[in-house]
C-alpha cells in the first residue's frame, strides 16, 4: 500500500471516529476534542482537524448546526426512513413511558427516541421544553436559509409553509408561517416536531411596513421592538414608529390596547380596518 492510501485510509478513519462521536450526543468542540483524545495514544485531535473532519461530514451530506458552540447531527442522508406509522408508535410509546414509568427510565427512553431522530434521513427536531431552543434555532436557520418547513402537530396533522419569524406575544409563542396564500400564528404548543424542507421559497409576499404615532405616556414608556424604528420624535409626548413585517393580526391586537394613544398612519388600508375595529368594539359596548 502506498503512502497516498494509507494516509487517506488514516483520514477516512478519523473522519467516522468524529461522526461517531457527534452521533452520541451534543457536544461543543472541546468537548468532541476530548472525547476523541481519550481514545487515542497520544492527543491526535484538535480543534483544525475536527473542523476538517466536521467539513467533510456535512460535504457528504449530513447536517451539523452548530448552536450557541454546541454541535448537532440533524440530518443522516442514509440513516433511518420511519413511516408515519413508526412516527406513531414511537410517540404512543413516549406518552405511556411518560404516564406510567418513573422518571429514571423517562429519561432513559427520552435518549433513545432522541438518539432515533439523529440517525432519521429527515432534519426533525422534537418539540419539547429540553429540545425547544434547538427546535426555535432551526426553524430560524430555514429562514435564512430560505427553505420551506413542515410542522408535525401532536393529533398528528402536518403543516407545510414558508418559515416568516418567531412571534412572542400574551406569554405564548407562535410559529408565523405563510402557506395557502395566508399568513399563518402556529401556537407552539400545538407543535410536537419541525422539519426543514429541501425545497426552497422566494419571497413573493410582501414585508408590510406600518407607521403609527403613540402619544402621552405611552410615548414615553414605549419600547421599541427588534423590527421597529423611531422615525421621529415630537418631543416629550409625541413618536412616530416604523414597523416592519410584523403579523398583522398580532399588530393590531397590540395596537388596540394603547387605545386613543396609538393613530396609524400608513398604510392607508391599515389605517381604514383598525378604524372599523374601533367601531366594532365600541358598538359591542354599546358605546
Amino acid at each position: 500500500m502506498n503512502k497516498v492510501s494509507q494516509k487517506k485510509n488514516y483520514s477516512s478513519m478519523q473522519v467516522l471516529k468524529t461522526l461517531q462521536v457527534l452521533l452520541q450526543g451534543n457536544y461543543t468542540m472541546q468537548e468532541i476534542i476530548t472525547k476523541l483524545n481519550n481514545n487515542e495514544k497520544e492527543p491526535v485531535f484538535n480543534n483544525s482537524v475536527v473542523s476538517k473532519y466536521i467539513n467533510t461530514c456535512r460535504y457528504c451530506g449530513i447536517e451539523i448546526p452548530k448552536i450557541h458552540n454546541i454541535y448537532f447531527v440533524t440530518k443522516m442522508p442514509f440513516g433511518l426512513n420511519l413511516t408515519a406509522s413508526d412516527a406513531d408508535l414511537i410517540e404512543n410509546l413516549l406518552n405511556t413511558v411518560k404516564k406510567y414509568m418513573a422518571e429514571k427510565p423517562l429519561k432513559t427512553f427520552n435518549k433513545f427516541v432522541e438518539k432515533l431522530n439523529r440517525y432519521s434521513n429527515k432534519r426533525i427536531a422534537r418539540f419539547d421544553k429540553s429540545a425547544c431552543e434547538l427546535t426555535f434555532e432551526l426553524f430560524e436557520k430555514a429562514v435564512t436559509d430560505k427553505r420551506k418547513v413542515k410542522l408535525l402537530f401532536k393529533n398528528h396533522v402536518e403543516l407545510e409553509g414558508i418559515p416568516i419569524s418567531i412571534v412572542e406575544t400574551k406569554n405564548k409563542t407562535f410559529f408565523h408561517l405563510y402557506c395557502k396564500n395566508k399568513d399563518r400564528m402556529i401556537d407552539t404548543d400545538r407543535v410536537s416536531g419541525i422539519e426543514v424542507l429541501n425545497d426552497k421559497f422566494i419571497h413573493s409576499f410582501s414585508d408590510q411596513t406600518v407607521v403609527f404615532v403613540l402619544k402621552g405616556n405611552l410615548a414615553k414608556r414605549y419600547s421599541l421592538r427588534e423590527n421597529e424604528t423611531l422615525l421621529r420624535d415630537s418631543g416629550s409626548d409625541t413618536i412616530t414608529v416604523s414597523n416592519r413585517g410584523e403579523n398583522k393580526d398580532v399588530l393590531f391586537a397590540r395596537l388596540l390596547r394603547y387605545d386613543d394613544k396609538c393613530e396609524i398612519m400608513t398604510p392607508k388600508a391599515y389605517r381604514e380596518e383598525m378604524r372599523k375595529l374601533l367601531d366594532n368594539t365600541l358598538e359591542n359596548y354599546g358605546v
